[in-house]
């Protein structure tokens, strides 16, 4: 898959909460068939876990946005499975986003269809096609998203840290957070104490493990973009519920 393509969509995305107003274009049968296909060429953060899509007609789902279409991702149940969805699944996100097609992370999602080929249901994305471009994001920079203060702590990195903050969250916690010290930048999973969206309790760690794999493919894109060279270790996240828990390290090439 094109990362650049994919880079360039960050700033046209956004997440359609009702699908109202966009046009009377349809989402083919050819297209459907397109986007099962170029699933399989997202780059996976763990080849050795078996994950897979399906769609369904909206009304097979408890989705009620006024979508055409809902996609549903499964996923071995493996260590770190849920960043690992993540990861592919924004990568989906914003391949769509390219064809014209609208999105939605519906992180409450749930279908008849739990279980395909062996992997489990993970989580769904909404999505209908959207005819006037003009739908899309047109100025990423207004949009409501926490300050950099609250998701980056020591030096910024011009191209990288004022665009990684726009990564979508499955229930928009927003549950991340970068710590650089010179050439290294941690990246946790960050839970604010008492805060936690619209999620029940019992499902926040689920979520924001999802979201923390979403996050990640932004940052990965947006070093690519910036051709800035790196080495990355991933951390087994074992899904507790503490304040702070390291997903990932970067050391960044001179």
């Amino acid at each position: 898959m094109d990362k650049e393509l994919l880079y360039n969509m960050i700033f046209k995305r956004k997440s359609f909460h009702l699908f109202r107003n966009t046009g009377d274009g349809r989402i083919t049968e050819e297209e459907l068939k397109t986007i099962e296909e170029q699933y399989k060429s997202f780059v996976s953060l763990d080849p050795g876990i078996k994950t897979g899509i399906r769609i369904l007609p909206a009304e097979e789902t408890n989705c009620k946005r006024g979508q055409e279409y809902c996609i549903l991702l499964y996923s071995e149940k493996k260590s770190d499975y849920l960043r690992n969805i993540g990861y592919l699944g924004e990568q989906l996100d914003l391949y769509l986003v390219s064809r014209n097609i609208g999105t939605l992370w519906f992180g409450i999602g749930k279908t008849d269809e739990s279980s395909f080929e062996g992997m489990e249901f993970v989580i769904m994305m909404a999505i209908s096609k959207v005819e006037d471009e003009k739908k899309f994001r047109k100025d990423m920079f207004k949009s409501k998203r926490k300050p950099i203060d609250d998701i980056w702590s020591g030096q910024l990195i011009d191209g990288i840290s004022p665009i990684v903050r726009f990564a979508p969250s499955a229930c928009n916690t927003q549950p991340w957070l970068v710590e650089r010290s010179k050439d290294k930048l941690t990246v946790f999973r960050y839970k604010k104490p008492g805060k936690r969206g619209i999620m029940p309790a019992d499902k926040v760690s689920f979520y924001n493990q999802i979201d923390i794999g979403i996050f990640l493919c932004f940052l990965d894109l947006c070093l690519n973009h910036e051709q800035i060279e790196y080495d990355v270790q991933y951390l087994n996240d074992d899904g507790s519920d503490r304040e702070k828990t390291t997903v990932a390290v970067y050391r960044l090439k001179p």
